[in-house]
């Protein structure tokens, strides 16, 4: 067993809440390491937060934007730097899991250390730890009440723990995936589903405020991924939240939901849109809103009967799906609603970054556009990178 084994191994085996204590046993052990730490994401995308060994304990906090360690956060690189006059270095690494961007892990080395020899092994250890963050937060609290900068909304908080994460990637595509007000979140939702020959994406939005639309729009993922997993059809699937929805609610309540699945085979994809989540299609340098035959929200009526449509994507196609808090938002200067046009702008801005970062950013223009004041409603953006299977 090679030294990246053992510590994977020993991560595995160390309880949930000592994942750090065993990477700086073992970089201290293995490589003479004088420090290592751990820096995760905030729910809003905008500091990467310092983990102690306990909640409550106050921890160094770096911006996303414009520090070291943001940049390797958004460039996904490893950067080393030297720290002191003693000649010890700082090796910051991307801690990720699939795809998803959890954090940086920081490692200083002694001064006779030869980083270059070492970095194999730390990269392999960032890796490690990333795969067992996931595993992790299942069990403890400790990683999430170090990533968050405010308190979480009752709301917010199940809105949260019902999502997949907020990235993934494979060969044959990459998502990232983005919700504002990172901690007052109320309706708006995003899920996925990874299988052998299909990827199914779902993007809701619960009517109401608060945790009435948090609760509505739990219901309605949870009745969708219980279809999903019985493997029925898609149109199906949305008939049976509809009829969830409606048997609670008698139709004073509805969901709206936009529903995907694509062929990695083919690349053919299936659609049901029942409301208000919208679809853009980035090809090329044109971006175009891909327009679907509405259908009635989940709930609003009685066994309706949903029809799935279909469209094509190609290999290097970026779809990117937004909520009503994104195209309908107003800005500070005038009536126009941020719309089609100045959102497939931003699209069209953000077409040379990582399909990951693009909901970040696309977010941080309806911002800008907003005069910097916080959105009134929620806002939701998933990008995927579509390359297609060879």
């Amino acid at each position: 067993m090679n030294r990246s084994q053992a510590v994977a191994r020993s991560l595995r085996e160390a309880e949930p809440y000592r994942l750090m204590a065993v990477v700086r046993a073992s970089l201290a052990r293995d490589h003479g390491a004088v420090s290592a730490d751990l820096y995760l994401a905030d729910y809003g995308l905008k500091t990467l937060c310092g983990v102690e060994d306990l909640p409550g304990e106050e921890a160094p906090e770096y911006s996303v934007f414009n520090t070291v360690i943001g940049r390797v956060f958004g460039s996904q690189e490893v950067f080393a730097e030297e720290t002191d006059e003693d000649g010890t270095r700082a090796v910051h690494l991307p801690v990720t899991a699939r795809g998803e961007r959890l954090g940086v892990l920081t490692v200083r080395t002694a001064p006779e250390t030869r980083v270059r020899a070492i970095l194999p092994d730390l990269i392999d250890t960032a890796d490690a730890l990333g795969h067992e963050l996931i595993v992790a937060a299942r069990h403890t609290d400790l990683y999430r009440s170090f990533r968050r900068r405010e308190r979480l909304t009752l709301a917010a908080e199940i809105q949260w723990d019902l999502l997949p994460g907020r990235g993934y990637e494979c060969a044959e595509y990459v998502i990232g995936a983005q919700l504002e007000p990172a901690y007052d979140v109320r309706g708006d939702n995003f899920d996925w589903s990874v299988m052998p020959d299909r990827l199914e994406i779902g993007v809701t939005n619960g009517m109401g405020e608060g945790i009435e639309a948090s609760l509505l729009t739990n219901l309605a993922v949870n009745a969708l991924r219980n279809a999903r997993r019985g493997g029925i059809s898609l149109a199906d699937q949305a008939a049976l939240a509809d009829k969830a929805v409606y048997a609670l609610h008698r139709g004073k309540r509805h969901v709206d939901m936009l529903l995907l699945g694509f062929d990695l085979d083919t690349g053919r994809v299936e659609v049901v849109d029942a409301g208000s989540p919208r679809l853009y299609l980035l090809r090329g340098d044109r971006v175009t809103r891909v327009p679907f035959d509405a259908q009635l929200p989940l709930g609003m009526a009685e066994d309706t009967v949903y029809v799935a449509q279909h469209f094509q994507v190609e290999p290097g196609d970026r779809l990117v799906f937004a909520s009503d808090g994104v195209f309908d938002a107003v800005g500070s200067s005038g009536p126009e609603a941020f719309g089609d046009r100045l959102l497939a702008r931003a699209i069209l801005g953000t077409r040379l970054l990582p399909g990951a970062s693009v909901p970040q950013e696309v977010l941080r223009h309806l911002v800008e556009y907003q005069g910097g004041r916080e959105a009134e409603d929620d806002a939701l953006v998933v990008c995927v990178d579509w390359r297609g299977r060879p």
